[in-house]
């Protein structure tokens, strides 16, 4: 039986989950990158961030290519990048809509206070 569109969205967002996930998939937006980049540009554990790899790797978001003893990992699709700068222009407004909604709230509680 296959599965419901929905839940494999579901699936697809849960990958994204992880700090470390995404971070790999922005730097990877640069181009390939050998694993020993990767580990010297975010902050985790070379066992955490294979962890990590093997699920983006199982999901098909990354590919990884071996170059003699070297893995280098590239993002599998340029749509993930654009994923990931819709994220940006998504949270973008959200925090702008919070900082007007927060400006509405300290006027409103100014007004208040004289009233």
């Amino acid at each position: 039986m296959a599965v419901p569109l929905y839940q494999a969205k579901a699936e697809f967002f849960r990958t994204l989950g992880h700090p470390a996930r995404i971070r790999v998939l922005e730097l990877l937006q640069d181009g390939p990158m050998p694993v020993r980049q990767l580990l010297a540009s975010i902050d985790i554990e070379a066992s955490s961030l294979s962890q990590q790899l093997a699920v983006l790797r199982r999901t098909n978001m990354v590919t990884a290519t071996r170059e003699g003893n070297t893995v280098v990992y590239a993002l599998a699709t340029p749509d993930v990048a654009e994923l990931l700068l819709a994220a940006r222009r998504i949270l973008g407004e959200m925090i702008t809509d919070q900082r007007q909604l927060l400006a509405e709230l300290r006027t409103g509680a100014t007004q208040g206070a004289r009233a």
